[in-house]
């Protein structure tokens, strides 16, 4: 295993890659090896939430469910918030008993995710997905003991180069979500801004994973 793919929609069954592949409850697909399962913001349906809070608690039994999510907070969507942040702890309050991390998905909800870490005292590692943000926000939640996943953005927007050279090489993640690139090119991209070779990059990012995935 070469390099780890911390959250994709796609499945590539590449051997020298590790994916955690996102996966649904109502959309679940056994062959996977490695997966993901929560209940996205977007995706919430209030006829089916206590259903897939039972499915996600059975999936987080197995040992290659790696994680709980993505989930999280979007203020984006027309979701009323306090309906998110219900269906959030719910699957934060099932991380935390069956000590899976969680892979989160926040638009412009930092604050609110950060207070309910707080609040709930979640110990489990969290991981922000898709991190796009400044370096002020990226240290408030560093600070708060969160873990930043890197993709897409970090392909398309130059400017990202010195918020990821400012996260500590023991806090990052690289991800590859839905976008065509192989997870292989946002390595090379990485190893070139932390002026690392791909082996010393892929090394960290193992010690990483074994880290926030094996701790147990």
């Amino acid at each position: 295993m070469d390099f780890i793919n911390i959250h994709t929609h796609r499945f590539s069954s590449d051997e020298k890659i590790l994916e955690i592949v996102n996966q649904y409850p109502n959309e679940f697909t056994e062959s996977i090896p490695n997966f993901s399962i929560g209940i996205h913001p977007w995706y919430i349906d209030e006829n089916r939430i206590d259903d897939d809070l039972k499915i996600i608690e059975s999936k987080l039994q197995q040992k290659n469910c790696l994680a709980i999510g993505e989930c999280g907070l979007d203020k984006r969507i027309e979701k009323p918030m306090d309906l998110q942040a219900q269906v959030f702890e719910s699957q934060l309050a099932l991380a935390e008993k069956h000590q899976k991390p969680a892979i989160i998905h926040c638009v412009a909800a930092f604050q609110e995710v950060i207070e309910t870490k707080k609040r709930l005292n979640i110990s489990i590692p969290m991981i922000i997905h898709g991190f796009s943000k400044n370096e002020h926000t990226a240290k408030q939640l560093l600070d708060n003991g969160f873990y930043l996943s890197f993709g897409k953005y970090l392909l398309r927007n130059p400017e990202l180069e010195s918020v990821f050279k400012s996260v500590p090489n023991d806090r990052f993640f690289l991800e590859t979500d839905t976008i065509e690139e192989n997870i292989a090119d946002l390595y090379a991209l990485a190893a070139k801004y932390k002026s690392l070779q791909i082996s010393d990059l892929q090394q960290q990012i193992k010690l990483n994973f074994k880290t926030v995935f094996e701790s147990e």
